[in-house]
């Protein structure tokens, strides 16, 4: 399947590198922000997309400015949120259904950008191991944002994710009532690696992470 490279255009100063993946028989497209540490390019970042793909969800990877400037440190909100919104414009294809998240960061970023203002044309958000607290030091400061959401929210966790405990998540999702969905994942951490004593291999986890993505993305699709 193809991979095609596009320029996003965040403003008219400044551009970033994005990747859509779109298979022929697309039903959804999702807007994948990447995490704090690595890029679109990254191994987990592409079997995402390439998962995605096979269950008929097209794909648009993106850089944040940081991240393409070869920068460790994190973009400001507002140059996120930016990036997010140039990167949902781009992905805008008529007919078909959007949805925007990510991993980690980008997850984080894309849910302040919809509460700040609506995302144009996406349907729902999508958090792949959502870090609602600095590594073990919960709390729920990080969510508070997100009574401000309006659409639909999947997210998809790890019940070993040192950056979600579950005593504090479970009560931020209940709290944003039914469109709120909780996937956990038993024995993941924030990366969805398990421990070969749980019996499962990453590979499978992944398959579990994008089928459940999958079908949430479908059901809300089929809405329309």
């Amino acid at each position: 399947m193809n991979v095609d490279a596009v320029t996003i255009a965040v403003d008219d100063a400044h551009s970033v590198a994005g990747l859509l993946q779109r298979p022929d028989n697309a039903f959804a497209c999702y807007v994948l922000a990447h995490g704090a540490g690595a890029g679109m390019t990254n191994r987990f970042m592409a079997a995402v997309a390439a998962g995605c793909a096979r269950r008929g969800v097209a794909t648009l990877r993106f850089q944040f400015p940081y991240m393409q400037s070869g920068s460790k440190r994190p973009d400001r909100p507002a140059v996120a949120h930016a990036t997010i919104r140039a990167a949902v414009r781009t992905a805008a294809t008529p007919g078909l259904p959007l949805f925007a998240g990510g991993k980690s960061y980008g997850g984080r970023m894309t849910s302040q950008a919809q509460a700040e203002a609506p995302l144009p044309a996406v349907l729902g958000l999508l958090f792949l191991g959502f870090p609602l607290h600095p590594a073990n030091q919960p709390s729920d400061e990080r969510a508070q944002h997100l009574t401000g959401v309006r659409v639909p929210m999947l997210f998809v966790q790890g019940t070993r994710d040192a950056l979600a405990d579950t005593r504090f998540l479970v009560p931020v999702i209940e709290a944003q009532g039914p469109a709120a969905t909780l996937q956990l994942i038993e024995n993941a951490d924030h990366s969805f690696h398990v421990p070969a004593r749980s019996g499962r291999t990453d590979a499978q986890v992944l398959d579990q992470v994008l089928d459940s993505m999958a079908d949430w993305m479908r059901a809300i699709s089929d809405r329309l």
